[in-house]
Parts: C-alpha cells; structure tokens; sequence
C-alpha cells in the first residue's frame, strides 16, 4: 500500500507519522501564541529530528471556535515555513481549505494538500486536480470550524462520515486524479461530540471498506479532555493511547503533536508484532 505524493511515493505497509506544526498565533498546540516563522521552522526541524514521517504545516487555526484569517495572512505565516520544510527530507503537507494557499504551496513543490473541507471550496478541486502527482487528504467536517461543536447530529456518524468520504473520492477520480494520491480522514473532533469520536475508532474498519488508507488525528482532542479529566496541553499519553488504537484499528497515518513518544510507542507495537484487529477483514462485525 502506498502513497503517491509530488516527490515521494510513501509506503504504508507500515504506520507513519505525521507531525503538525502549526504556524498561526492563536493555535493550542503552540506554547507561545506570538510565534513567528523562525520558531515554527524550528518546531519542523525539531519534529523530523524525533522521527516525523511526515510534516503537516498550517497558517490557519480550524479548532472549534476559529474565526478565518484573510488568505493574505495565511500565506504570510505559511509559505516561508513550507519553503524552509521542504529542505529537510521529509514529504511536507499544507493544511489549508484556501485555494489560493493551495496553489502557492504546490508551486512551492509541497507534496501534499490536507484540506478539512474535502475540497469543496470553489476551485479547491480545480487547484488539486491540476497537479500530476500531489497527495492529498480528504477530511469529513460538519459545519465549520466557528460553530461546528455548537450541536453535532448524526443518525449514524460512521455511516454519513463514510458516505461523504467515498463521494468526495468520486468527485476527484471523475477528475482524472488517481486512487493512490488519496487518503481519507474521519474528521476527529469536526463536528463531532465525544461519543461520535469514539462510535468512529470503534467502527473504525467500516472507513477501511471505502478502500483508501486512513489519516486519523486524535491529538490532544477535546474527546480526551473528557475521558481523562486533563488540559490539553496534559493529554500527550492520551494522544498516544488515542494514536495506538487507531492504528491497530487500521489507520496508517498518524497525526498528532508529539512525535517522540508517538514513535517510540509505534516502535514498541512493532517489535511486538501484535495484529492489526480488522473484523471486517475476518468476517466479524
């Protein structure tokens, strides 16, 4: 299994893991909410230094309650960030819903594009679909950012979340871009409450049948906020747990904030050689 991105084809047969590093001065995973480009490239250098697959560089806080910034701001605080990532190695993903963000990054030579929209911006589509090879990430988000956490409802959270994931497939693959540049994300914590976010890790192989490789990012999410009691800068062992679970429910992509412990814990279930646990892969629900 693999990943086709603009300069790496990344193979999956093994679980990665994508370090975020956010650029913008009002994001919860920065310790310093006036941080500049140089600190932010620091964060990138730091990340692939503890064994980042992958770097995931955004100039727009999407955490519940985030207003938009203009995309002239946007680009200020990311394209000097993606421009130094791209030095160090690693396959480097723009996070951005922002078309114009899109372009300038790819003309940068990111590999990859990771939109929370799934594309459905105007011209987001026509950006993605006008590049031979990047990689890219489609998330299922209800709502947006600024109210999505107000009243998330599902009659069926796996099965809508699925539903909308194989259409926006679709609606890339009618555009001539092929499977392998695709991954899936469920979109923990956009538009979800607790129990949704869970119902999605335990039904997590359901996702698997649309047949694309899984990014999942439980992250300092809020979900374990309320499993654990603790702040979201005391969740980095939740984090963890969170990532383990996913991954041996399936997922191949990893994205979360720390690294370190992440690799360490994926290179203990390694050596451990412990199953991927997919009932639908032995006939069991």
């Amino acid at each position: 299994m693999y990943w086709q991105t603009a300069r790496f084809r990344i193979d999956l047969t093994q679980p990665r893991v994508m370090g975020i590093v956010n650029a913008t001065p009002d994001s919860f995973a920065e310790s310093d909410p006036a941080e500049e480009a140089g600190k932010a490239i620091a964060r990138c250098e730091r990340l692939v230094g503890e064994g980042a697959d992958l770097l995931d560089i955004g100039g727009e806080s999407t955490r519940p309650g985030a207003v938009r910034v203009p995309v002239e701001v946007e680009q200020a605080r990311v394209l000097p960030v993606l421009a130094a990532a791209l030095e160090l190695g690693v396959p480097v993903s723009v996070d951005t819903r922002t078309r114009a963000v899109m372009r300038a990054a790819l003309d940068l030579g990111v590999d990859i594009v990771n939109d929370i929209q799934a594309l459905r911006a105007d011209g987001a589509l026509d950006v993605v679909a006008a590049h031979p090879s990047c990689g890219i990430c489609l998330m299922h988000m209800q709502g947006e950012p600024g109210a999505m956490q107000q009243r998330p409802t599902y009659d069926d959270v796996v099965a809508e979340v699925a539903v909308f994931l194989r259409e926006r497939c679709a609606a890339l693959q009618a555009r001539g871009v092929a499977a392998d540049r695709i991954v899936l994300d469920p979109g923990i914590g956009f538009g979800k409450t607790p129990a949704h976010n869970l119902e999605l890790l335990r039904r997590q192989h359901e996702l698997l049948a649309i047949g694309r490789p899984l990014l999942v990012g439980w992250s300092r999410k809020s979900t374990l906020g309320v499993i654990t009691g603790r702040p979201v800068d005391e969740r980095a062992s939740a984090s963890v747990a969170a990532a383990l679970a996913a991954v041996t429910r399936g997922a191949r992509i990893v994205r979360v904030h720390d690294v370190a412990a992440t690799v360490d814990a994926l290179r203990v279930w390694k050596a451990a050689a412990l199953p991927i646990d997919n009932p639908q892969a032995s006939g069991t629900s």
